[in-house]
């Protein structure tokens, strides 16, 4: 009976060892993303998202195997829950092309204020190998067959909106919503802001931005 249950017991243990907890592996990720999106990949070692997480390295290793996988991961998260809030605005079929504008700077602009470390982790991190990303991650199946950019076609060919390449206009609404929070420390200190009152100021460009749009995009 003694040795059933020593037994038993092993077979829990070594159950336990082997069998991948869920929980663990979100709060490695969690912590993962925290660190990756503050330094880099280049700067950030498995023994600080170890520590950050509370566990031994071992432990972190056999979740995950290496930092170039656990990375690849929390990268690609990143980008799709970065896209994922205006996929479903490009989209939306019942709204108009001047309301999607509001609608993606309002998301920009929400989602950086929430996680302000996002633009430069994923810039400084994409140009090492972006056509791999970008294939993964759909984005030129989202952008370039949306919607949206059939909105803006027709609204070009009827004459209310100036004949540009849809680039530019993409890069100007991008620009104008996601630059700010790359450049946030220099915006900062020149006009000695504190972080509410930068975070006040984006709040505000949720506002000014479709306006600034709507006005650059005016056929003459």
């Amino acid at each position: 009976m003694f040795a059933y249950i020593t037994t038993a017991g092993q077979m829990k243990a070594n159950k336990s060892l082997t069998v991948p907890d869920s929980s663990t592996e979100e709060k490695i990720k969690n912590a993962a993303r925290r660190i990756f999106h503050k330094k880099g990949f280049a700067a950030t070692r498995t023994r600080d998202i170890a520590a950050e997480t509370g566990i031994n390295l071992a432990l972190l290793n056999y979740y995950f195997r290496s930092k170039q996988k656990l990375f690849d991961i929390i990268m690609l998260e990143t980008m799709q829950g970065f896209l994922q809030s205006i996929k479903g605005v490009f989209n939306d079929e019942l709204t108009s092309f001047d309301h999607k504008i509001t609608a993606i700077v309002n998301n920009y602009i929400d989602l950086l204020i929430a996680q302000p470390d996002i633009p430069l982790f994923i810039l400084s991190e994409l140009k090492t190998n972006p056509q791999d990303l970008l294939g993964k991650i759909g984005m030129k199946d989202i952008l370039m067959k949306s919607h949206f950019l059939k909105q803006f076609k027709e609204a070009v060919k009827a004459g209310k909106i100036a004949p540009i390449h849809p680039m530019h206009f993409i890069m100007n609404l991008m620009s104008m919503a996601v630059f700010p929070f790359v450049a946030s420390p220099m915006i900062m200190g020149l006009g000695e802001l504190s972080q509410k009152d930068f975070n006040e100021l984006m709040t505000q460009r949720k506002v000014l931005i479709p306006k600034w749009i709507k006005a650059l995009l005016k056929a003459k």
